[in-house]
């Protein structure tokens, strides 16, 4: 490890050891109101996020003002855990990974959260949210995209978000034109999407599994079904790694009818570069999370705001 790399991470163990202070506050703001509207937000946590996870949840609900929550249970949420939940998010509903069926896909990796969103479009708007997002400011793309039952994703980044939906013979001219360009699963499966069934038909997106809305729809979880045959027959024994399920996610919204592409500036990720001017929503990515302290900085504002509307 050098100089530079030692400091970088001391500066994120402290990093985390703010947040980790701050993130408590959130048990002191007023609890979600759930709403039987049709809409779910739904998210896999565990104990180690549970904190993060309602400033997740309780910042994005503060500002859509739609849903119910539901959850995922990664297997690790205590007794305690869920008293909390159930008093913060309005008893949610908490699913196990016995309660969903996975074959022919995957097991594990997030497929099985994947899956059941999937099984609840067939009734319901479902939003995919991950522990490690804040929502900052009004969000009506995303009561849009609800209102008029349109799929939408969170951009991967920057250049992601300029190449937008493509057919797949597009992103491969595009992207992959020489294979590959890292070893990641999700590259890899990108790079073989022109050996699939009906590639000339199919369209694809580099979007974030972290923040994503899946319209109503009646054939529910047949896409990544098909995704999961066809790719998987292409990449091999390596489908099933993390990583695959968010390329699944991407493959499953970019062929929706009219999806929506959320715009970066307003709905961002927090990589190595500096965040747009008035993010909305921003991902913590796990490798950056607490770099420059953001993720502290924005967790305490939130919190602040939902102190404040108790106030009001």
């Amino acid at each position: 490890m050098t100089v530079a790399e030692y400091w970088s991470a001391l500066g994120r163990r402290f990093g985390a050891w703010q947040h980790g202070r701050a993130v408590r506050s959130i048990l002191d703001t007023p609890p979600i109101q759930p709403r039987d509207d049709g809409v779910i937000l739904f998210s896999m946590i565990g104990t180690a996020v549970m904190l993060p996870y309602l400033v997740a949840a309780k910042s994005l609900n503060a500002h859509l003002q739609r849903g119910k929550i539901m959850l995922l249970d990664d297997g690790t949420l205590t007794a305690m855990d869920k008293a909390h939940l159930a008093h913060h998010c309005g008893n949610p509903q908490i699913l196990t990974f016995a309660d969903i069926a996975t074959a022919p896909c995957p097991k594990g990796n997030c497929w099985e959260r994947l899956l059941a969103i999937l099984d609840l479009r067939l009734d319901h708007y479902v939003i995919q949210l991950d522990s490690d997002t804040v929502t900052l400011g009004p969000v009506p793309e995303i009561a849009a995209a609800i209102d008029a039952n349109r799929s939408f994703t969170l951009g991967g980044g920057v250049e992601d978000v300029q190449h937008g939906f493509m057919t797949i013979p597009q992103m491969i001219d595009t992207i992959y034109p020489d294979g590959p360009i890292y070893p990641h699963i999700q590259s890899v499966i990108e790079a073989s999407l022109r050996d699939v069934p009906g590639a000339d038909g199919l369209k694809y997106i580099r979007g974030c599994a972290g923040f994503a809305g899946f319209a109503r729809s009646a054939n529910g979880r047949a896409m990544a079904e098909r995704f999961a045959q066809d790719a998987g027959r292409a990449v091999g024994s390596r489908f099933s790694e993390w990583g695959s399920e968010q390329a699944a996610s991407n493959f499953v919204i970019a062929n929706d009818p009219d999806p929506i592409q959320l715009p970066y500036d307003r709905y961002t990720n927090h990589w190595e570069e500096d965040l747009p001017p008035h993010p909305a929503f921003i991902h913590y990515i796990g490798t950056y999370r607490y770099d420059r302290g953001s993720y502290v900085a924005s967790t305490r504002r939130a919190i602040a705001q939902l102190q404040a509307a108790r106030a009001e």
